[in-house]
């Protein structure tokens, strides 16, 4: 296996983020790990930290599609479809139901791919009510687009998603299909990775671009969405008060691995973005040479391998506002939900403590969300909301577990 600290950000090796459980296994410990009796109580179900911020959460999925694409990995198919998760501000009450972390279909694929045997956990419900009222607030809200890691989905960022819709942020977050594991679609067809070949830089170039379009083509639609239009392909009716609920004045990007790649390289190309996060991903170029608006990189623990190459180029050419945070004692799929489901489901999988730091690092997880949440909405509110609280500036020491890098 290679060293993980070299190639801790390529982005070739984003699907760590979906196969943390068998790399644990597999790669920490000299047998195989086995899971652990069922419990007379049932299956456990794993849970997510609760956002932090004074709103309640709702969520609604549609299912996009751009006909003025075929689609780049199934030529077959005339369009491009995607499935994109909206997390936003919610009016109080429990008349919806929560929503899932996964659905159904997305889920048995998941727990099969990381050797999950059926019935042994139950994966988490989210804080977020399905098809919940919009507070759209009194002008609309900042609006932050997410990007998963390669051979990862949507679901992965929820701690990360739901903490910012609960301080007032409307999400949206991007399947891209066939670069994720699996994506299901309306009336159950799941679509799975189908990237063939070599995963080099030339593939990882191809999905960059691809990503960058699926990214540019949500914008569009979320813009016809506050005009009032029904962008879902197939119809289904949207929550009340969603029209309206956008400020795209002020839009943000972020995303993790390959996903803040596609963060700086929608910024790149897109004017109406207007500040960007890449958590753990590394760069290519031309995206190395920057961008004229804020950026903050957020990387995992470097070790002894140093700091991603990619990053200091990047760091040369930006000339909007810049920062590089580092957060000790995590790794690369640190910046996922794995960070918090991987030690909770360790026992019932018969993982040892060595196993699980291997895959996720030493830092607790609830410091290492904690850090993340913090930062990135510092960040976004500082530049989208003109808010400081003035965390970026310097060291603080509530956080020992970020260092600035510069």
């Amino acid at each position: 296996m290679p060293n993980e600290n070299l190639l801790r950000r390529r982005t070739l090796l984003a699907a760590a983020a979906a196969t943390a459980v068998t790399t644990a296994v597999t790669s920490t410990a000299p047998a195989v790990a086995r899971p652990a009796a069922a419990s007379p109580a049932g299956p456990p179900r794993l849970t997510l930290p609760a956002p932090t911020g004074p709103h309640p959460v709702g969520t609604v999925s549609l299912h996009l599609v751009d006909s003025s694409r075929t689609d780049p990995w199934r030529p077959s198919r005339p369009t491009r479809e995607l499935v994109v998760q909206l997390w936003y501000p919610a009016r109080p009450g429990d008349a919806h139901p929560l929503a899932p972390w996964m659905s159904p279909g997305a889920a048995a694929l998941f727990e099969q791919g990381q050797g999950i045997p059926p019935g042994v956990l139950l994966l988490p419900v989210t804080h977020a009510r399905q098809a919940a009222p919009v507070d759209r607030g009194r002008c609309g809200r900042s609006v932050l687009l997410y990007s998963p890691g390669l051979r990862s989905d949507r679901s992965v960022g929820t701690a990360l998603v739901e903490e910012l819709a609960s301080h007032g942020y409307l999400v949206a977050a991007v399947d891209h299909t066939y670069d994720a594991d699996q994506v299901e679609f309306p009336g159950g067809r799941v679509e799975t990775f189908a990237l063939t070949g070599e995963i080099d830089d030339a593939l990882i170039a191809k999905a960059l671009a691809v990503r960058t379009a699926d990214t540019r083509f949500v914008l569009d639609r979320l813009a016809a969405l506050d005009a009032g239009h029904n962008p879902d392909a197939d119809r289904q009716p949207l929550p009340a008060t969603l029209t309206r609920a956008f400020d795209l004045t002020r839009v943000g990007v972020l995303g993790h691995s390959l996903g803040g790649a596609t963060a700086a390289a929608a910024l790149r190309v897109d004017r109406r973005l207007r500040a960007g996060v890449n958590l753990d991903g590394s760069l290519l170029a031309p995206v190395t040479a920057g961008t004229d608006r804020p950026f903050l990189l957020f990387g995992s623990d470097p070790g002894s391998a140093g700091e991603d190459p990619s990053w200091d180029a990047f760091w040369t050419s930006q000339r909007g506002w810049k920062r590089e945070l580092a957060l000790t004692g995590s790794t690369h799929i640190s910046f996922t939900d794995l960070e918090t489901l991987l030690p909770q489901a360790a026992p019932v999988l018969g993982l040892t403590p060595e196993q699980v730091t291997g895959a996720i690092g030493t830092l607790a997880p609830d410091r290492a969300i904690t850090a993340q949440r913090d930062y990135v909405r510092a960040f976004f509110d500082l530049h989208l909301r003109q808010v400081d609280g003035h965390l970026l500036g310097r060291p603080s020491p509530r956080y020992p577990q970020v260092r600035f890098v510069r």
